[in-house]
């Protein structure tokens, strides 16, 4: 089991504050500003290029690829790390459709986080070839699986209302109409336990700043699936996913397995920031931790319904159908959730009226949840939020 009063511990969590969004941006391990000043220093300062082989530089990709693979349950070897997820959803969906030759249609829901329907777009115009994208509501996606479809394409966790798509239901129907599935775990990876490789999902997707801790602009991870590897044609064909980089021939040949998913110069300085994180993460039971967002979630559900009927709940009810988040409408949610984070409640907002809180157990416990709640309770019940200040947005919301 994990000690979760052990792993807040590690966390840096500024005096006072209950931080509700590590679900959008983890907060700061206390390791990580020593892993990276040692990464400046000793390796890139005295190193120099030669990081790249003393420090082991090249290989980071692959080797964290593993230490989150295991957080998702891929096999050894399938997961490999590096640019940003909207890079990622690309290169899944582009390898994706190539493997359905006789298929036209991408199939996704409007709980897909928009960003990877943008991609979906970009990549059927430049294609040129006919492809369609066709939305559909979430609870619709089984009854849209036709043999038109070439791909699956979901967000297994709804960023705004948490709402759970059944990986192991979903990939199951998807391949029984002859389509080939991409998830995106972004909201999922370090949220609650995955199996990719038991529930025969064929890619996976997912970043490292959320849950897991990396810091902001931190690497994006792709899955593949033992089966398509071999036969993935990456439609981003960089330097790094060559055979042989260092042979700097003219023509692209992919390197073996997953190695070809590379795409550009990984990300040393985030890397390092990611492994201070993986430290934790080594060391957590993905079971245990579901266990406890749950119970947490409960007791956040309950305190706020209890005391702010002013809110009405976003999430799914059932915690099997939620991700490791809270979510509840309110009219007014950008103002009141502004007006909570002014009192050291950070959660964040999604529009049109969504007030979303993140449970995450490995620095978030009973005591914060219910200091949260009377927090918002006294935010709700006094109006607190109705002022100009608290209504003029920012750019980040």
């Amino acid at each position: 089991m994990t000690d979760f009063a052990a792993t807040k511990a590690l966390f840096h969590l500024p005096e006072g504050m209950i931080y509700l969004d590590g679900n959008s941006l983890g907060p700061l391990p206390k390791t990580t500003a020593a892993r990276v000043a040692q990464c400046v220093t000793d390796e890139w300062g005295e190193k120099l290029i030669t990081g790249w082989n003393k420090a082991g530089w090249m290989a980071q990709p692959t080797a964290l690829g593993d230490r989150v693979g295991r957080l998702i349950g891929a096999e050894p070897g399938h997961v490999v790390l590096g640019d940003t997820l909207s890079i990622k959803v690309y290169q899944a969906l582009a390898a994706a459709v190539d493997l359905m030759p006789d298929r036209r249609v991408i199939l996704t829901d409007s709980g897909n986080f928009p960003s990877d329907i943008y991609m979906a777009e970009g990549l059927i115009k430049s294609l040129d070839r006919g492809f369609e994208l066709r939305v559909v509501a979430p609870e619709d996606v089984a009854a849209n699986l036709t043999d038109e479809v070439a791909v699956l394409m979901l967000t297994q966790v709804d960023y705004r209302t948490g709402r759970l798509h059944d990986m192991a239901a979903l990939t199951a129907a998807a391949h029984g109409v002859g389509a080939v599935i991409v998830w995106d775990l972004a909201h999922t990876a370090g949220a609650l336990p995955v199996d990719v490789a038991g529930c025969q999902a064929d890619f996976a997707v997912g970043c490292t700043y959320k849950y897991l801790n990396a810091g902001p602009g931190a690497p994006a991870f792709i899955y593949v699936a033992p089966r398509h590897v071999a036969g993935c044609q990456p439609a981003l064909s960089g330097w790094l996913g060559h055979e042989a980089p260092f042979a700097f021939d003219l023509d692209y040949r992919p390197g073996p397995a997953i190695e070809r998913m590379r795409v550009g110069t990984p990300p040393v300085l985030q890397m390092a920031a990611l492994d201070a994180a993986m430290v934790i993460w080594d060391q957590v039971n993905m079971q245990a931790l579901r266990a406890a967002s749950i119970a947490l979630s409960e007791r956040f559900i309950k305190g706020v319904e209890a005391t702010c009927p002013m809110l009405t709940l976003a999430s799914p009810r059932d915690p099997a159908q939620r991700g490791s988040q809270v979510s509840f409408h309110f009219e007014n949610g950008y103002a009141a959730m502004q007006a909570c984070i002014a009192r050291d409640v950070v959660g964040d907002f999604r529009a049109p009226d969504i007030m979303r809180f993140g449970i995450t157990p490995l620095f978030i416990d009973a005591a914060d949840i219910d200091r949260a709640v009377a927090v918002i309770a006294e935010v709700m019940d006094g109006r607190l939020w109705d002022t100009p200040a608290y209504m003029q947005k920012a750019a980040v919301t």
